[in-house]
């Protein structure tokens, strides 16, 4: 370990990121920028290619980032895992979704796992960064590396280092946020702690890779709860015509103990519509059930079909049937003004318009052809987003806030907006319904 912690000191360890997407590509640029030579690796030959030539495929992660990585050698992506055997720390960012009964889908991790173990040689530190269920890292991911023959801590270190990424944020990005590290030994511990040090503002460690792994599920577990109780507020104060934002602004003003968490659509993004599921279904295997994840999951995937009563509901009291309504659905992306439509609850909305009748449009100026997902493929393409491409329609549902979409004057000729981000404002005067969703 001394001679790794030599290289990492000296910024000559080669560092080699598996997954080269929303986590994996800023914690690339984060270490070339701190001045070490860094691979990413990727089976997208797409990919690959763009960021060879400098570019970037995140929106709010800067081409001149890219550009400046690769132009200056710190940087290259590739393809060819036999190249991981001449990279000294290994970090696994890949996706762990989750499968059709809502079980956990560790496939990317395991089989970047056995790409890693072949090429596995002594003195290298492997990272696992992938969101997980405890234990993960020790029984899974540990056994595979010494299948090899090689053992840790003499011959290799392994840790875990929840990612930690809101993609979109100005003001917390990857190397600022504080990077929780825990190893599957001490020294396993102490090596990762150097590295990400090296890189990142702040390293908290811990006492093992199952306290790290545990630490990003409560984290995510937290705002899926309280997510859903804001949405289970929303439906019921909607019943008694209350206003929940206006009920929010006025709790929050309390300076303590509290604080504020607001309803949507349903959610969206790669953590928290998964993640809390990963620990419910580990802590099956110890006999517990996790009443509180299951209920604030019932709660927040039933949105979706709350947006569409509410839009059913508003269109009827128009004198208008759902069946042959042409309902235009504003934003793809999961949250607000970025490119990022994992987990986006306006897919299953616009199945759902689809299931009842409607005619279904979509607008989202950063997803002009609608991508296939692994549940959705809705075949569209964004229709223009001005007022005369809004005039066309019925009804306007708006699902995600972008910026674009909080133009007074887009609304000017539509009948009715269902609004669930509470972002839409009226020109003065304007004659549109709007309905809070």
């Amino acid at each position: 370990m001394t001679g790794l912690l030599a290289l990492i000191e000296s910024r000559k360890a080669s560092i080699g990121i598996l997954g080269q997407g929303y986590v994996g590509l800023p914690l690339a640029l984060v270490f070339s920028e701190a001045g070490f030579p860094v691979i990413g690796f990727d089976s997208d030959a797409a990919k690959i290619a763009a960021l060879n030539r400098g570019e970037s495929y995140i929106k709010h992660i800067g081409a001149n980032r890219v550009a400046a990585a690769v132009g200056g050698g710190r940087f290259r992506a590739t393809g060819d895992f036999d190249q991981l055997r001449g990279c000294d720390a290994v970090l696994i960012c890949v996706p762990t979704p989750l499968g059709q009964h809502r079980e956990p889908d560790l496939s990317f991790v395991i089989s970047s796992t056995k790409e890693v173990a072949r090429r596995l040689r002594k003195g290298q530190l492997v990272v696992l960064e992938s969101t997980t269920y405890p234990g993960t890292t020790d029984e899974d991911v540990l056994p595979i590396l010494e299948t090899t023959g090689l053992k840790t801590p003499d011959d290799f270190l392994l840790a875990f280092s929840p990612e930690r990424e809101d993609p979109g944020n100005p003001t917390f990005h990857t190397k600022v946020i504080p990077k929780v590290v825990g190893g599957v030994n001490g020294q396993s511990t102490e090596a990762a702690v150097a590295l990400y040090s090296a890189a990142v503002d702040t390293v908290v460690p811990v006492s093992s890779a199952r306290v790290a792994e545990s630490s990003k599920l409560l984290e995510n577990i937290f705002r899926s709860i309280n997510i859903a109780l804001v949405n289970e507020l929303k439906m019921t104060f909607d019943r008694m015509g209350i206003d929940i934002w206006e009920v929010i602004e006025a709790a929050k003003t309390k300076p303590f103990g509290f604080k504020p968490f607001y309803p949507g659509p349903g959610l969206g993004g790669h953590c928290i519509p998964l993640d809390p599921f990963y620990l419910s279904w580990k802590a099956a295997e110890y006999g517990m059930w996790t009443r509180f994840i299951e209920l604030a999951g019932e709660i927040n995937t039933h949105m979706p079909h709350f947006v569409v009563d509410k839009t059913v509901a508003a269109l009827n009291a128009e004198g208008k049937s759902i069946k042959g309504a042409k309902v235009l659905v504003l934003g793809l992306s999961y949250k607000e003004d970025i490119d990022d439509d994992r987990e986006s609850p306006s897919y299953e909305i616009i199945e759902l318009l689809r299931g009842r009748g409607a005619e279904v449009s979509y607008c989202d100026p950063y997803f002009p052809v609608a991508r296939p997902g692994r549940k959705h493929d809705i075949r569209l393409e964004s229709v223009p987003c001005n007022a005369d491409a809004f005039a066309g329609h019925d009804a306007v549902v708006l699902s995600t806030g972008h910026r674009q979409f909080r133009d007074p004057s887009l609304y000017a000729r539509v009948p009715l907006v269902i609004d669930t981000r509470n972002v839409v404002k009226l020109s003065e005067g304007a004659k549109t319904r709007l309905v809070r969703a």
